[in-house]
This record gives structure tokens, C-alpha cells and sequence, in this order.
């Protein structure tokens, strides 16, 4: 082992068991917010509806409180099948193909194991025995938020396509690049199991690990990262929202495809830039959607480079096999148009079935559908919160861009699943 690679090694440790001693202390910090904005897109009007929308669970200002310690999947509570009578009015066997690819990512899982060979034996099962075999082999749990309400918040995201070239010019100056070698990326859980779900990112600098680049330096006219880009795109503001999505498409100008995913993050907060322009006075709430940020940044091109600044965090990517059907999400598995959400792992299983009762964007009409847990989000914290995955292109991202409303949701677990009770 080298001088080298013992401090980092070092290093890592002291640092693991620096934070492992501030989570057992008595530190205050603000309460979670279930309204708290996706880290996906900001919202995007759709047309009006004669109906209003649902109302949203009132967002109140964080105030200090000591730390709730919750045991995992600790807020989901046994329900009956009669609580979820409605998932029978669903198409099940379009969410059929979805469930498969969720035991694809769930195959080493004891818990999971007879469940999904049952599943995988059945051959284009009926909606009946879709129903039946839900029945046989899971139990429903109802899940709630650490305040203790149903409700929640449901956002949406989608896979935007870009413009881009494997070379830059004058066409594509935009880089999207690749994991950076000098990441340092520590999983704290790996040492102390009680800090599962928690990471630390940071570069070496001589025997100490310091934060890593922020936006706005990785961005410099001077890129730290020159080298490791991917991919070049046309616009500024798509190649921002892709990492706000995670993963993509990239029309290439020799007519190829290249489809790109969520690798890594620099490590910094997620800071809405909708948010900034509202702060700051330039729009209104309402006005701070995609379409109205993309409609200022044609107006004010000379502040855009700031204002996405304002956001430090930064999203690497990595080049996915062109033949996917959909983006991989944090099971690993493709993700499902219209069958897929984003969860909060600390409290929903990656990879069960949710029911999912919400409404339509920006409308009451209802969105009841049988859904598979399958990708994690930056602000997808609580127990009643989900990022519906709306698929790829103009419909998907104006759907998603659309979508903010209450919903409420109920997981689906074998028979043998173990977890702590509630």
C-alpha cells in the first residue's frame, strides 16, 4: 500500500467516525418539509381545466427540532386489500411488464425470491390473476409521512432528448461530462450500518479531503475537467436540466443516439434556480416553471451562466447500452413510462409494487395506478413522496413539468418480508 493511498484510507475513517459521532449527538436541525420542491423539474403550466387542483399539503417554515430517528420502513403500517379496492379499476397487466423488471433487480433478495419466481412462471397473465396473485403472495402496508398525515406530494420527471456532438464547436460548446477521476465518493454505511444512506463526496488535497468543485468552478473558463467530457451539447439551460433529470437522450449529429445516465454528483446542495428567481423579485411562483425560466433565459441571456451558478450542485453521467427501453434508476433496473416512481428508500423498499392514488396535473382528475418503486430523487425525502416517471420527449416533460399534486400511497410486501414494526 502506498504513502499515498494509506492516508486516504486514513483519512476516510476518521471521517466516517467524525460524522458517525455527530448523528449520535444531540444536534437540532430543521424539520423535513413534505412540500418540499423535486429535484426534478420545476412545474410547467398545462391548459386549464374546469376543475381546480387538488390542494397540496401547506408547506409551514422549518423550525429547529431534535432528530427524529426512525428504524427503516418504519412509517408503513398494515392495511387490508379492502383499503385498496380501486387498484382493481386499473389496467394491471400494463404494469405487469414493470413488476418483472422489478424482480430482474430484486433476484438476490430472500424476501423476494417467491414471489417473483411465481410471477416470472406466470405467461401473459389476465387481469384477474394479476389480482389473485397480488393477494396470494403480498401483504398491504399504508405509508405515511414522518408528520404522521396520508397525504403527500407527487411530482413528475422524464427523460428530455438533446442535440448534441462527440466533438465541440461552435454548434455544441455545452460539455456533459463522465465521473471524474480525482471523485472521491465514501459510503459511510460501509463502516457504520446506522449511516445507511449516507455519502460523502470530496477530492484529495495533499492527506485531507476537501468539498469537490462546485458548478460554478467546474463551469470556469478554466474547466478543472477539461478531458472527461462525454458529450457536447446546443443549449446551456437542456444540458442543466438533464442533470436535474439524471439521465437522457442525445440526438448526435452523425444521426446516432446516445443515451446517457446518472453516474455520480459532485457532492453539493441542490438549490432551485426557480426558487432564485422568484426570491430576487423576476417571477412570480406560478410564472417559475421550465417554460418560464426557459422564456427569461432567452430574455437575459447575459445572467444565465449566474443564475444556474446559484445551483452549486453537479451531475456526472456515464454512456448506457443504446438497446435500454427506458433509463436505469437506482434498482438498476429500466425504468417503466407512466409505471415507474422515485422514492424515498429510507422508508419504501426499492423495488415493491405502490399503489399510487393522486390526480392528473394540474387537474382533479384521478391518477390511481398500480406503480413500481424503482428510482431514489434528491429531494424525494418522506414517506408519502414519489417522482412519477413520465417517460421520454415533449409530452412526458410537459406532464411532469405539470405535475405537483397531493396523493396518497400504499406498498405492496411479501408475505416474508422482515423489517422493524412501526
Amino acid at each position: 500500500m502506498t504513502r499515498h493511498t494509506l492516508q486516504h484510507v486514513c483519512l476516510v475513517f476518521f471521517l466516517a467516525m467524525l460524522v458517525a459521532a455527530c448523528g449520535k449527538s444531540n444536534v437540532k436541525v430543521p424539520t423535513v418539509q413534505t412540500c418540499e420542491p423535486s429535484a426534478t423539474l420545476p412545474s410547467t403550466p398545462v391548459p386549464e381545466t374546469p376543475s381546480p387542483a387538488p390542494a397540496i399539503p401547506e408547506c409551514k417554515p422549518a423550525t429547529a427540532s431534535p432528530v427524529v430517528k426512525i428504524p427503516e420502513y418504519g412509517l408503513l403500517k398494515l392495511a387490508n386489500w379492502r383499503d385498496i379496492e380501486e387498484v382493481k379499476q386499473d389496467d394491471l397487466t400494463a404494469s405487469w411488464d414493470a413488476w418483472l423488471t422489478s424482480c430482474s433487480g430484486l433476484k438476490n433478495k430472500a424476501a423476494w425470491q417467491t414471489s417473483c419466481q411465481a410471477a416470472n412462471s406466470m405467461s401473459k397473465p389476465t387481469q384477474k390473476e394479476i389480482i389473485d396473485y397480488f393477494i396470494q403472495y403480498f401483504d398491504v402496508y399504508r405509508t405515511s409521512t414522518i408528520a404522521g398525515d396520508n397525504n403527500g406530494l407527487v411530482t413528475g420527471y422524464y427523460q428530455p432528448i438533446l442535440k448534441g456532438s462527440r466533438t465541440k464547436s461552435a454548434k455544441y460548446p455545452f460539455p456533459l461530462y463522465g465521473q471524474p477521476k480525482d471523485l472521491i465518493t465514501v459510503d459511510l454505511s460501509a463502516l457504520f450500518p446506522e449511516l445507511k444512506y449516507k455519502r460523502v463526496r470530496g477530492k484529495l488535497e495533499g492527506n485531507k479531503l476537501v468539498p469537490y468543485y462546485t458548478r460554478a468552478e467546474i463551469e470556469s473558463n478554466t474547466p478543472p475537467l477539461a478531458g472527461s467530457e462525454i458529450v457536447w451539447v446546443d443549449d446551456e439551460l437542456d444540458a442543466f436540466y438533464l442533470q436535474i433529470q439524471g439521465s437522457g437522450l442525445i440526438q448526435l449529429d452523425t444521426g446516432e443516439q446516445l443515451h446517457l445516465g446518472y453516474a455520480d454528483q459532485n457532492g453539493h446542495t441542490y438549490n432551485s434556480i426557480g426558487k432564485v428567481l422568484v426570491q430576487r423579485g423576476e417571477m412570480t411562483a406560478s410564472q417559475a416553471s421550465m417554460q418560464g425560466i426557459k422564456d427569461w433565459a432567452r430574455k437575459n441571456v447575459g445572467k444565465l451562466r449566474e443564475l444556474l451558478n446559484s445551483n452549486p450542485s453537479y451531475v456526472f453521467f456515464r454512456e448506457l447500452p443504446g438497446n435500454l427501453p427506458g433509463p436505469l434508476g437506482a434498482l438498476g433496473v429500466p425504468l417503466t413510462a407512466e409505471r415507474s416512481i422515485a422514492v424515498d428508500p429510507k422508508y419504501i423498499p426499492l423495488g415493491a409494487p405502490v399503489f399510487l392514488s393522486t390526480t392528473y396535473p394540474n387537474s382533479n382528475k384521478p391518477l390511481k395506478r398500480l406503480m413500481m418503486a424503482q428510482d431514489t430523487g434528491g429531494a424525494i425525502k418522506d414517506g408519502v413522496r414519489a417522482d412519477f416517471y413520465w417517460g421520454s420527449g415533449n409530452y412526458a416533460g410537459k406532464m411532469a413539468g405539470g405535475m405537483k399534486q397531493a396523493g396518497q400511497m400504499w406498498v405492496l410486501l411479501p408475505k416474508e418480508f422482515k423489517f422493524p414494526p412501526p
